[in-house]
This record gives C-alpha cells, structure tokens and sequence, in this order.
C-alpha cells in the first residue's frame, strides 16, 4: 500500500511538472501571438459612398469616406463627407480625431471639425461613439460645438443584409438636430433633417463594390421654414450609382 501512494504521488508530481510545463509554453506562445496580431498597429481606408445622384434640378457628387491608423484601443481617426455641385464643392468637412476602444465594439471618438465650401468656415469640437450594435447596426453618432458656440448633433445608422455573399442591400439612416437656432447655416433649433438611403452593391471583391440606390432627404421644423424662405425645396429624392473602395 505505501508503494502505490508513492508511485501515485510520483504519478501526480510527473504530471503537474509536465502542466506547468506545458502553461509556460503556451503563455509563451500566447505573448508571441498578441505582439505579432494584437499589439502591432494597422489601418484601413474606407471609402463607403462615392456616388452620382441624379435629381430633379441639382445633379449631385457625394463622399464619404473615413480612415484610421493604429492598434486595438487607441487610433487616429480621419473621417470626410460632402457634395459638389457642377465641379464646385457645395459642402465638405474633415474631421481628425482620437479614438479609444471602450468595449469589443464601441469606441468613443474625440477630435476637431473643420467645414469647408460655400457656408461661412467653422470649427467645430467633437465627441462621439461609433460602433457595432446589437442586430449587427452600424452606428456613428456624434455632438459638435462650434467656434462659434452652436451646439448640433448628428446619428448614423446602416445595416447590411446579404442577399447573397456578393450582393448586399444596405438600409441607411442619417439625422442632424441642433441645440438652437444658427440663421447663418439656415438651420434651426431641434430635429433639422432626416435622410433615408436604399443602396444595394455587387462586391466584385471586398474592397471594390459597385452600387445603385435611392436616396430621400427633408429638411423638417424650423429649418424647413428658412429653406422655404429661401426659395429651395424641402425635399428632395434622387436616384444615386456610386462605389465602395476600401483598402
């Protein structure tokens, strides 16, 4: 009986030493892991919608596109959308930015806002969050304050169904409220403008995916009556051919 409690004790301490053994090796290999995929850095350049949108009037070119470089948690984040009109750009803005991870699919964004085009030029503050939410939506929301101290606010939202592997309809959401009144922007004070989109693309690769769609903005409130005042259009539908290139 005292031989099998030593040869079992034997047993144990072969085992446990062949453990240890075996946990140093894969912490070590879990180091080698992290450093090669996890704590290098990357980057990506999206160019989400580039597009022709033929309406009533106003022919439109549209971007929008964003770019980050960095690790897992922290990144620099480039993010800019506008329109031109004729071969004049109409409006634009670049938006640098310093993004951290806070959870597996959110990160909170902080940075500086620069308009651009025939408004008057502004800089604005910005804090936001974007990421991936529940039922796989796609959101990017955001609050700016102006140089001039205007508060506005802008939400995103897009999600991706797959028809098939390569064919992809895209439902999206755009709204923009503003704390007050801004007369020199034609905007005012609550829910501004609402744009629904309705793309659907062939990814001939990942990175390169033609479109077709339908785009419908109003402009609803306060800022529907200086739209009016201003002899424009409250709404506006347009048929929309574009690309997505990411890279």
């Amino acid at each position: 009986m005292k031989k099998q409690l030593l040869s079992m004790l034997a047993l144990t301490c072969t085992l446990l030493s062949r453990v240890s053994a075996q946990e140093a090796a894969l912490a070590g290999t879990q180091d080698q892991l992290h450093h090669e995929m996890g704590g290098g850095t990357n980057h990506m350049i999206l160019l989400d919608r580039l597009e022709y949108q033929g309406q009533r009037g106003a022919d439109t070119t549209l971007w929008d596109g964003e770019a980050w470089w960095g690790g897992d948690l922290n990144r620099l984040w480039i993010k800019s959308e506008g329109e031109a009109d004729d071969g004049h750009v109409d409006s634009a803005e670049l938006q640098t930015l310093y993004s951290r991870a806070i959870s597996p699919y959110f990160n909170i964004q902080t940075g500086v806002r620069q308009d651009f085009g025939k408004g008057p030029s502004r800089t604005d503050a910005v804090l936001g969050i974007q990421g991936l939410a529940p039922q796989w939506f796609e959101l990017d929301a955001a609050t700016f304050v102006s140089n001039h101290g205007d508060i506005t606010a802008r939400l995103e939202a897009e999600y991706e169904l797959f028809i098939t592997q390569r064919l992809i309809l895209q439902p999206r959401l755009e709204l923009d409220a503003a704390a007050q009144d801004i007369p020199a922007l034609g905007i005012g004070s609550g829910l501004d403008s609402a744009e629904l989109g309705l793309r659907l693309r062939y990814e001939i690769r990942r990175e390169l995916a033609p479109y077709v769609g339908i785009s419908w903005q109003r402009d609803i409130g306060e800022t529907a009556d200086h739209t009016r005042a201003a002899g424009e259009r409250v709404r506006h539908t347009a048929f929309v051919v574009g690309l997505r290139l990411w890279w």
